[in-house]
């Protein structure tokens, strides 16, 4: 087959703390803002707390602002302090600016084992980039990260909100491909079973 050349990405800006002074929801998240309200009674909207900020994230691009942080504590009357707690302490926030594709890479023990050090590598020679970092056009930035929850089907991947399963180097490369020339990729096992299935044997030897 032959090989499509990877096309010319056009560069993204990443924003940053001094374009975001202030924040405020927009009008359609304000909406989202007062339907999640209603989920928690008066005395306990402060745990709302974990959905406003991802929705903040969301409106500014994938990561959290100080001013976003501020808003939200300010909007539920809890101290600063608590959004902070809250902001560090879930790998899902992003206090930094990341690219437009969020590559998380798992490292726990079930998807190392079954080779998520060599997903790593491979992404990063290919990005050339390392763990922690975005692309120079602002595109990708990667990331290793504790469980994701697809241990059965590991080594797992995911990529802003879509999870690849039962990856290879070879699978996983071609996702990242698959997105540099702006073609859709296949989220679920890259080897085609049905959920947790158990693999037969010659795809286990496959692997």
């Amino acid at each position: 087959m032959k090989k499509v050349p990877i096309q010319k990405r056009e560069p993204i800006r990443l924003t940053s703390q001094e374009d975001f002074k202030t924040f405020s929801f927009s009008m359609e998240n304000e909406k989202k803002v007062k339907e999640i309200l209603r989920r928690y009674p008066e005395e306990r909207q402060a745990s709302a707390i974990l959905p406003l900020l991802d929705l903040a994230q969301r409106q500014c691009g994938g990561w959290l602002p100080k001013s976003a942080i501020e808003a939200v504590t300010e909007m539920l009357a809890i101290p600063l302090m608590r959004g902070y707690e809250v902001a560090t302490f879930y790998s899902l926030f992003n206090l930094n600016p990341i690219g437009k594709y969020h590559v998380q890479i798992c490292g726990t023990t079930p998807c190392m084992l079954r080779g998520s050090e060599d997903l790593k590598k491979a992404c990063e020679n290919h990005l050339r980039i390392r763990c922690g970092e975005t692309t120079k056009d602002g595109i990708f930035t990667l990331s290793e990260v504790e469980c994701i929850g697809a241990c059965v089907n590991a080594p797992a991947v995911q990529i802003n909100d879509d999870y690849y399963e039962d990856l290879n180097e070879e699978s996983f490369l071609n996702i990242i491909v698959d997105i540099e020339e702006g073609r859709e990729t296949k989220q679920g096992s890259a080897i085609g079973r049905q959920g947790s299935a158990p693999l037969k044997r010659d795809e286990h030897v496959k692997k």
